[in-house]
């Protein structure tokens, strides 16, 4: 079977003066269709090195990466760019939507730039909007919107191209407990609707909302399984404290 995503035996490697820094060392994950995976990990644990690898921002300095089947972990910059546009969206932290355009534009920028017709972008835009609960805003500018309701745009933004993965980089970081509640549960929404989610964070509240988690320790995968698991959201000593309990037992 064809994973949607396959990392295999990935590392990358930053030379920091003398140091030699291994971001990710040797790192082996596949994500299949239709999954809700969050990858977790403190700051320096490899997670965010783990992003820029599947959402084709960087390549590996030795692995291989397939997304849907395509080796991309050798492309060129352009190349990378149009596998992005085509087969990722992206939740960012910080939004990044254009200020001086309305909802419905930020929304279609994206599409304006894979060549995507007038007519189309349009109806896309609004089909988008409208799974989010936005099509009412879709004049408004983004000033006049609430930081979730400026979420849900990112989110209609990341729906418009119908990518293969949505790739959420600590999407609820800029929002209040509840507010990030409700974009959390819509992502949820939006994996019971069939559609892959990748979730980026270092909250373990945050990772426990996805069906499987992920956890990158030093640059290496310490747990990968049921995110219900107590072990799933544990440091790797107290994982090895855990093994040796239950070997004891």
């Amino acid at each position: 079977m064809e994973h949607l995503i396959e990392l295999r035996d990935v590392y990358k490697i930053y030379q920091m003066g003398e140091e030699t820094v291994h971001a990710l060392d040797g790192v082996s994950l596949t994500i299949d269709e239709g999954e809700f995976v969050a990858i977790v990990g403190s700051s320096g644990s490899g997670k965010s090195t783990a992003m820029n690898i599947i959402g084709c921002l960087d390549v590996p300095t030795s692995g291989t990466y397939h997304l849907g089947g395509i080796d991309v972990s050798t492309m060129e910059d352009d190349q990378q760019a149009e596998i992005r546009n085509k087969m990722l969206g992206f939740i960012f932290q910080q939004y990044n939507l254009i200020p001086k355009l309305s909802v419905q534009e930020n929304v279609e920028l994206p599409l304006l730039y894979a060549g995507i017709s007038a007519e189309e972008r349009h109806q896309r835009a609004l089909n988008s909007l409208e799974r989010v609960g936005l099509a009412d805003k879709k004049k408004n500018l983004p000033s006049q919107l609430s930081g979730g309701q400026q979420q849900r745009v990112s989110i209609a933004r990341a729906l418009a191209g119908n990518p293969s993965v949505i790739l959420a980089d600590e999407p609820t970081g800029a929002l209040d407990s509840r507010t990030g509640r409700d974009v959390l549960a819509f992502l949820q929404r939006l994996n019971a609707e069939g559609d892959t989610v990748v979730l980026i964070t270092h909250d373990n509240s945050i990772a426990v909302k996805a069906k499987r988690i992920v956890r990158l320790q030093d640059g290496k995968i310490i747990y990968d399984g049921d995110s219900h698991d107590p072990k799933a959201v544990v440091s790797a000593e107290e994982f090895q404290d855990l093994q040796g309990e239950e070997a004891a037992t």
